[in-house]
């Protein structure tokens, strides 16, 4: 069992890509604001997609310091795909099988990212819950993802 989530994009003004999208006909389905990672994300879902084809806007709040906000250049404004799964670790065990880094493993049985050939990052995400399992649990992460 597979099924499709979210594709994920990095903005740098939130209020001016939820109205673009707007335009389009997506809505606004949900807000989460993470003050701990400082940044917002914005679920968009054409009317009865909800759950179902989703973009995700990321919005990463600027530098406490006052320092200049990330730039996003060289495809940063992608962020990944995400797909659900039936079981993380056989999921990543067929990947690593078949020669894919797996550059953040499934350590807490929930999440883990892979990058297709072309570079593109993709995100796992376990059906239910796994307890924390190894050789995973243990591994570290391995480049960016």
């Amino acid at each position: 069992m597979v099924k499709y989530l979210h594709s994920m994009i990095r903005v740098t003004d939130p209020d001016a890509t939820v109205a673009f999208f707007r335009l389009i006909g997506l809505e606004e389905v949900r807000r989460f604001d993470v003050e701990a990672g400082r940044f917002t994300l914005i679920f968009l879902a054409a009317p009865g997609q909800e759950g179902v084809a989703e973009v995700e806007l990321t919005y990463n709040w600027p530098p406490e310091d006052g320092s200049a906000p990330e730039a996003y250049d060289g495809g940063r404004n992608f962020g990944h795909l995400a797909y659900r799964v039936e079981n993380i670790y056989e999921t990543c065990q067929r990947l690593r099988d078949g020669g894919h880094i797996i550059h953040r493993p499934p350590r807490d049985g929930h999440m883990a990212f892979v990058k297709s050939p072309d570079g593109i990052s993709v995100e796992l995400l376990q059906e239910g819950y796994l307890e924390p399992a190894e050789p995973w649990a243990s591994m570290e992460n391995v480049g960016s993802w």
